[in-house]
């Protein structure tokens, strides 16, 4: 069994993981022996969800041109025939309220351009990612969250919410982020209404796997003590 595999057995166990967590590291060339990815998407996350689903590949930076702002966040510019869509798609997100353009330069960005992007499950991964991507319900997630704050590897910075694609950049730059997710997010990963993200750098994943037991155990003794509490004290 790889480190990779142990580790995600561990952490499914432990936390009651039902999606598996993707791997996902950006190259500077291709990678041998990994399958290049065949198809058309509407979205970057949609990788997210065929990774999670079991499916190891790479993509090109020509597979993520259906999403500018996912291209955006992971610096691919697109090509000259299309590159007007970034601006048309902030245009209608703020035309509708959605978003204040103000807000686009503080969005997380990978600090350069990948060859190529790995997408797999963390136990199938060869080499070492540069995020791990957990989604799950809330309760699974803040076990997560607060196991990385124990490990001292957690972003010190609000849960992130839209676009969703900015946790990635995000997490390699600053440490462990919550994600809320985003409605575009939501519609292309099946990610349900209770579900949130959580996106570990990799070279803090073991250390956060190492507090998930303490945590998980810490917690189940504290909903013992809070409901034991609610009851003596609770007079209605």
């Amino acid at each position: 069994m790889t480190e990779y595999q142990h580790l995600e057995e561990r952490l499914a166990r432990d936390l009651g993981l039902e999606r598996r967590p993707v791997a996902i590291t950006s190259a500077a060339t291709t990678p041998p022996g990994v399958p290049r990815f065949a198809g058309t998407v509407p979205s970057g996350c949609t990788f997210w969800r065929l990774a999670s689903e079991g499916r190891t590949f790479y993509t090109v930076p020509s597979d993520h041109y259906n999403c500018a702002v996912g291209a955006y966040t992971h610096n691919i510019p697109l090509p000259p025939d299309r590159e007007q869509e970034l601006p048309d798609t902030l245009g209608f997100m703020t035309g509708i309220g959605y978003i204040r353009m103000e807000e686009v330069q503080g969005i997380p960005r990978l600090p350069a351009t990948p060859a190529a992007v790995v997408y797999g499950p963390l136990g199938q991964t060869d080499v070492p990612p540069d995020v791990v991507l957990f989604a799950g319900p809330a309760a699974r997630i803040m076990l997560l969250q607060e196991a990385a704050i124990r490990a001292g590897v957690a972003a010190q910075v609000n849960m992130l919410g839209r676009p969703t694609c900015m946790a990635v950049p995000a997490a390699i730059a600053l440490g462990m982020v919550a994600s809320t997710g985003c409605v575009g997010n939501r519609v292309y990963t099946d990610l349900e209404a209770g579900e949130l993200y959580a996106v570990v750098p990799g070279r803090d994943l073991e250390r956060v796997a190492d507090e998930i037991t303490t945590i998980v155990d810490a917690n189940a003794r504290l909903q013992a003590y809070h409901a034991e509490r609610r009851e003596r004290l609770s007079a209605l």
